[in-house]
């Protein structure tokens, strides 16, 4: 049925942030001129963040790390504390170079037989630092930085399309995000698999293809 498949990466295959952005945002709530809950704190700078996200691409494009640092800059201006954008984020930093994987990941990976496109929202450095952080290794990676553009906006997808020379019917996208990967993908006529590990309720107009709990669920559809 699907000729290859794409892959989001962090939430995906590696474990997401979350753990760090809520040490980050503790801190924040430590240190803040007024009284605030991570929840708070983390809702407020993911906002600017995925609003930066949406306006930056083509000739204004920046960097994942320049757009973290700069919302959570902002974060630190809007509740008032004076701890270091920079210094905070070495954890985030640090997370996205080396994170740990899914076990699933690696026995999918193991026994799968259709080429593997990795497009993820994260800076190349960082991306190629975690895939041999954790001896993954795909048949094509495609950033933010080589699209020049972040999901849900087409210039990922596209390019992953271009890459591996097929069309949208004959992949299939699997991702966490039901924002980013999933509505994003649905965009472009690309069948998506959203990977609901923590059974989280789906949010917004995207209507996945398939919902799985795990990646070894995917071995059924594929």
């Amino acid at each position: 049925m699907y000729k290859a498949l794409f892959f989001d990466f962090y939430g995906t295959l590696v474990h997401e942030d979350d753990a760090v952005i809520d040490r980050i945002c503790s801190v924040i709530a430590e240190t803040a001129a007024e009284e605030a809950t991570i929840r708070d704190i983390r809702s407020h700078w993911w906002k600017r963040l995925s609003s930066d996200f949406l306006r930056c691409y083509g000739p204004d494009f920046q960097t994942q790390r320049e757009l973290e640092l700069l919302s959570l800059q902002d974060t630190l201006e809007r509740f008032g504390s004076d701890e270091d954008a920079l210094a905070l984020s070495e954890s985030l930093y640090a997370h996205w170079s080396r994170p740990p994987v899914f076990r699933d990941t690696l026995d999918f990976l193991r026994d799968n037989a259709l080429p593997v496109y990795i497009l993820s929202n994260i800076d190349r450095a960082d991306i190629e630092s975690a895939a041999a952080y954790n001896g993954l290794r795909f048949d094509h990676i495609i950033t933010s930085e080589d699209a020049r553009s972040y999901k849900p906006r087409p210039e990922m997808f596209e390019a992953g399309l271009a890459a591996c020379g097929l069309q949208p019917d004959e992949v299939l996208h699997i991702g966490d995000s039901a924002t980013s990967d999933i509505a994003g993908a649905s965009r472009l006529g690309i069948d998506a698999a959203w990977i609901n590990r923590t059974n989280k309720a789906l949010t917004g107009d995207a209507v996945p293809k398939y919902v799985i709990r795990s990646l070894t669920d995917l071995n059924r559809i594929i």
